[in-house]
């Protein structure tokens, strides 16, 4: 109930946050767009054959358009190739980033943990800013959301193999690791910050994290990595949740705690770094949205997981509307601060808060 629910209104949400911006367009005729871009699969054709011995013929899947709504053609340009690509980059940011979020709660068992806790937030970081300040220093090309990404994994990895004795991976050890890494990951940003030039204007904008450069090419990426891996996690809800009352308790029910600890962090992981890779480091997304949820569904993660991956998709096309919709454009990150920080303290005050 709760998902179906959520599911319409990330959907309200992008269809109003798709007319907003210098050209405002009306959200009906905005749904006229996206309708119109729907494609239905009919048949199939083979063309022609090639030349010489060997001859392969082309597919083509044939296609049929059921919707021909009359819109304006720079209206349908305007939504199709500026905003929605932006649009659903944000969604699947934001996706990513709350499941990961909800996932480090209950792993912790701490409401206070979001992504960044094991260090890949700051290790993205690290792989991004080395990126676009030592460019000459990376390897094979390396462009900047490689770099990211691949920073981000290494360092979470490198806290899991660092925190891990005797096969054994105690959370308070982690916890320790990574708040570690982190500090020192953040010394060696400053370093290069500090060193960076003429590119500290762009650092500090992707340090703040932004959706500005969003094309289809990222949302694909985006939608064959984060729809997955969400599923992913949820497969492991159960598991989560009896690991909520104890590693000791968790492992005589018959979970195997190690094997299912390896697999979270691991999918968390990938899920924060290319969260970061493509959008920067994003603030509260991870927090503020789980644990606004949690209050809601309470701390069943078989509910909670796929409702606070909605919710977070919704928050962050919001705050990116918000963020772009002023006369200066600022970074998204700041916006989702702002907003997240006065709501999360409000949350805290008037609510109870759960224990994990």
């Amino acid at each position: 109930m709760y998902a179906v629910a959520l599911t319409g209104v990330l959907a309200l949400v992008v269809t109003v946050s798709a007319g907003v911006g210098p050209v405002s367009i009306p959200a009906v005729e905005v749904a006229q767009v996206i309708l119109n871009a729907v494609r239905l699969p009919v048949g199939v054709e083979f063309t022609g054959g090639g030349s010489g011995l060997l001859r392969v013929p082309s597919v083509e899947i044939l296609t049929h358009a059921p919707f021909g709504f009359a819109v304006d053609d720079t209206h349908t340009a305007i939504v199709r190739t500026v905003r929605l690509p932006r649009i659903l980059l944000a969604a699947f940011v934001g996706v990513a980033l709350a499941a990961a979020g909800t996932v480090m709660q209950g792993f912790f068992r701490n409401p206070m943990a979001d992504p960044s806790i094991v260090g890949v937030s700051s290790g993205a970081a690290t792989g991004a800013v080395a990126s676009i300040v030592l460019p000459f220093a990376l390897p094979f090309g390396i462009g900047l959301q490689l770099a990211a990404f691949l920073g981000g994994i290494v360092a979470g990895f490198a806290v899991y193999l660092i925190a891990t004795r005797d096969g054994r991976t105690p959370t308070a050890t982690l916890l320790l690791v990574g708040v570690a890494i982190q500090t020192l990951l953040s010394a060696v940003v400053s370093a290069m910050i500090l060193f960076s030039g003429d590119s500290m204007r762009r650092v500090v904008f992707w340090l703040m994290g932004h959706l500005k450069n969003a094309g289809w090419g990222d949302v694909a990426a985006a939608a064959v990595v984060v729809p997955p891996l969400v599923v992913a996690l949820a497969a492991y809800a159960r598991d989560l949740n009896v690991l909520l009352l104890g590693e000791v308790d968790a492992s005589a029910l018959g979970v195997d705690v190690e094997r299912s600890k390896r697999a979270l962090l691991a999918i968390s992981s990938v899920l924060t770094g290319a969260a970061v890779a493509v959008a920067g480091v994003i603030g509260f997304v991870g927090l503020i949205v789980p644990h606004g949820v949690r209050l809601l569904v309470g701390p069943d993660h078989r509910v909670l997981l796929p409702t606070s991956a909605l919710a977070g998709g919704s928050f962050l096309v919001a705050a990116d509307t918000v963020a772009r919709a002023g006369t200066i454009e600022l970074p998204v990150g700041i916006v989702t601060a702002a907003a997240g920080a006065p709501f999360f303290l409000y949350l805290l005050r008037t609510r109870e808060v759960y224990e994990l």
